[in-house]
């Protein structure tokens, strides 16, 4: 009921439409004190920009996904770098969808593209592809011992030993021989990826749109139980909430439809759920980190076709984009990177090259962090060595010219 109340009162245009949700096949509870129609939020101008140019469009008869991986991809999702000693390993565990699945066949996945970036890394993939964060409505069992779901709740449950992972995990043989390698007492980071497949099930954002009793069906509640989970299983560890990415919709003809921010299941826009990802994480105290918003990149309608191969799936480049930037959390808190790394890299997709490291112009770097600039000409940061006094005077000239070339603009 609460559902055609609120279709009812978007702007609507109701278009049946066969769209590619977020998943590979084979592999791939708290009240919100804030809730995604509240008005005040930096990335809400992104919205803005894009909800001003067209009306909410409600799509009915979501497709499932339709996404393939290689069979290479029973591989294992472990990236272990033996050089490091086990105490002096960082451990990172990975959570989510195709997202997070796509390209564990050959290594190009987000999480083994991270640890390539963080030194002395140890990661594991529990990514599944079409999986949601909340428990799917036709599972009739919420109870934790008889659960097979393989949402994040479920893998929770499975993972803390409350369900049974031989059952919840029994399609994903790879992601079990994963998840029976992790020693959650030694996990320093959670990564944890959902939304777009809750967006493509038609999952209630949160409780207040849910008709029934148990709230770990609506996305923000599922959420904070599972990582309530995972923070008595690992009492340390940090917690990473990455919101769904931006996309793209198109209908079977391939005329383009809307975006994440107009598109709407009925209980919102995908960008919702991106809002309510950052709920998550501020009500629950995790690290948030955005692939909705422009934060750090320029992955919007412009820039689709290289981020995106099908609208919704990164690219190989729009994983090591990502994986670019969120290696910095892990980077600054383990004192490899300075924190100017992590608040300044903004990447455009046409100027990107992989192999490249992020460095901060020393310029700037001396007069906005001196704090950290001395450590680096210390040789503090793993990853920030020392620079020259030729080097500095490069970054003077670079900035001469920038000042230049905009003066000769206005």
């Amino acid at each position: 009921m609460k559902r055609k109340l609120m279709a009812a009162m978007a702007v609507i245009s109701t278009i049946t439409i066969m769209v590619s949700g977020c998943g590979l096949k084979n592999n791939d509870v708290q009240t919100a004190n804030e809730y995604v129609g509240d008005e005040a939020s930096n990335e809400d101008s992104a919205e803005d920009d894009a909800a001003s140019v067209s009306s909410i469009v409600v799509m009915e008869g979501l497709a499932e996904p339709t996404f393939e991986e290689s069979s290479a991809s029973a591989s294992t999702s472990t990236v272990d770098k033996q050089a490091a000693a086990d105490e002096d390993q960082t451990v990172m565990v990975f959570f989510g969808d195709s997202q997070m699945a796509s390209g564990r066949g050959d290594g190009t996945d987000i999480p083994s593209l991270v640890s390539q970036r963080v030194p002395h890394s140890v990661v594991y993939n529990l990514g599944i592809g079409g999986t949601t964060a909340a428990l799917e409505a036709s599972s009739s069992s919420v109870d934790p011992a008889t659960m097979n779901s393989d949402s994040f709740i479920g893998m929770a449950y499975a993972y803390s030993g409350q369900a049974d992972r031989n059952a919840v995990l029994a399609s994903h043989p790879e992601v079990l021989e994963t998840m029976n390698k992790i020693d959650p007492a030694k996990v320093d980071y959670y990564v944890i990826e959902y939304g777009a497949n809750d967006f493509f099930s038609g999952n209630p954002i949160d409780y207040t749109q849910y008709d029934g009793d148990n709230r770990i069906h609506a996305y923000y509640d599922a959420m904070c139980a599972g990582i309530d989970i995972l923070k008595k299983m690992s009492p340390d560890a940090k917690i990473i909430i990455m919101t769904p990415f931006y996309g793209i919709y198109k209908d079977t003809n391939d005329a383009f439809i809307g975006d994440t921010y107009v598109v709407s299941n009925g209980y919102g826009t995908l960008a919702d759920y991106a809002k309510k990802a950052k709920n998550v994480s501020e009500d629950e105290g995790c690290i948030d980190f955005d692939g909705m918003f422009r934060e750090h990149s320029d992955l919007y309608l412009d820039t689709a076709e290289q981020y995106l191969i099908d609208g919704v799936h990164l690219t190989l480049t729009g994983r090591q984009i990502f994986a670019r930037l969120l290696a910095h959390i892990p980077n600054f808190y383990e004192g490899y990177e300075p924190y100017a790394y992590l608040e300044r890299d903004n990447i455009e997709i046409a100027n990107f090259d992989p192999d490249e490291y992020f460095r901060f112009r020393h310029d700037l770097m001396q007069q906005y962090y001196p704090e950290a600039w001395a450590k680096m000409q210390n040789g503090e940061y793993l990853l920030a060595p020392p620079v020259t006094q030729e080097e500095i005077d490069a970054s003077s000239v670079e900035a001469a010219n920038e000042s230049a070339q905009e003066q000769q603009q206005q």
